[in-house]
């Protein structure tokens, strides 16, 4: 055993599954409150982590399964949604193995189109306008265990549990541009819920995490979460008046390989996160572009004493715009085939910082250095 500069820390308190979205795929902001959030890392007893994290993305390349829709942009009636997501999350070390967290989010999303301004062309104006919607999202509550002590292991994962609380507006509105029969008028309505701050449900998260260190150089990070959203509807209608915003579930799994090189380490790993088209729990009716990405996510950190940060761009290899419920119904109904298309990135940024301060390890050492004991 010997005493190592905590690189799984450094990358796994801040790099995590939690999902922000994929355009036009309503995955809400940091839907997980799991401890690679650096919400729980290993924190030891009376230890508090403060992190500040953001990401941002592009989406426009339109996908009806898995294949894209290239005339969307040939023809410039594609949807771009820009999108800012900021969270700061508080993490307190309960016990060694026992820790809780809360993650407030701020979003604002710039969606830009023309189907929703007097219709994408030869039929409709073909006139591009923008709507928009800022502000708190939805707040998130955790607490977690890991199964074994602080440093027996050069392994340890824990279970989480948490709450996604109706925080954040679902009702936002915005003005739209050329509406009403002969296209004259300019008429307040809800905005997309691709770019609602949140989605109006109660959200109940499970998630996973853990590392395996194969040296103090060398080891796997990893992390998944299921959000379940119970609650079928938030009742407010589509722009359409057609259906209702549906509350979906939403998932996450990632994988990291990393490489320890003093106070930077780079890492590599691939993830996939998405919004399935039916629930875990309660009904599945209601609106939602269901679907997933999966990408390969580079990126590098940095960490000495009690600060850390990172960077990485996670790049979409596979999307995916599948069957929504409505879709299924109408399908059925109708005997047509039927299945809505989606926008989704090609890559996304995400950056963050954090730091840990208290516990008794921390009181300990002059420098604040955080180090575990990890076999090798």
């Amino acid at each position: 055993m010997k005493k190592i500069y905590t690189t799984i820390i450094v990358l796994a308190s801040l790099i995590s599954v939690k999902s922000y979205g994929q355009g036009c795929v309503a995955i809400r902001g940091n839907s997980s409150c799991n401890a690679l959030s650096g919400n729980g890392f290993e924190l030891q007893s009376k230890e508090w982590t403060v992190s500040l994290n953001g990401r941002y993305f592009e989406s426009f390349r339109h996908f009806r399964g898995s294949e894209e829709e290239h005339e969307r942009i040939e023809k410039g009636t594609q949807v771009i949604n820009d999108s800012y997501f900021v969270d700061l999350s508080v993490g307190m070390g309960i016990t060694d193995r026992l820790y809780a967290n809360v993650t407030l989010p701020y979003v604002h999303h710039l969606r830009s189109s023309m189907y929703e301004h007097g219709g994408n062309p030869p039929n409709g104006l073909g006139e591009r306008h923008e709507t928009s919607s800022k502000g708190l999202g939805d707040v998130r509550f955790g607490a977690g265990y890991w199964l074994l002590p602080q440093g027996k292991k050069n392994y340890n994962y824990a279970f989480g549990l948490g709450v996604k609380l109706p925080t954040g507006k679902y009702d936002y509105t915005d003005i739209f541009y050329n509406q009403g029969a002969d296209k004259s008028q300019d008429i307040e309505g809800v905005v997309d819920q691709s770019i609602q701050p949140g989605d109006g449900g109660v959200g109940i998260n499970l998630d996973f995490q853990g590392y395996h260190s194969f040296s103090s150089r060398f080891g796997i990070l990893s992390s998944a979460f299921y959000m379940s959203n119970p609650k079928a509807t938030n009742g407010v209608l589509t722009r359409n008046k057609r259906s209702e915003f549906s509350c979906p579930d939403q998932f996450g799994v990632r994988i990291a390989a990393y490489a320890n090189m003093g106070v930077f380490s780079s890492f590599v790993g691939g993830r996939i996160e998405g919004v399935p088209a039916s629930d875990l729990i309660g009904s599945s009716e209601g609106y939602r572009r269901p679907g997933y990405a999966v990408s390969v996510e580079p990126g590098i950190s940095y960490g000495k004493g009690p600060v850390a940060a990172f960077v990485s761009v996670p790049i979409a290899l596979y999307r995916n715009r599948i069957q929504s419920y409505e879709d299924k119904i109408t399908t059925a109904e109708t005997g047509k085939f039927t299945q809505g298309d989606a926008a989704f990135a090609d890559y996304l940024v995400n950056v963050g910082v954090s730091y840990r301060f208290g516990g008794h390890q921390m009181h300990s050492s002059q420098k604040g250095s955080l180090k575990i004991q990890m076999a090798e």
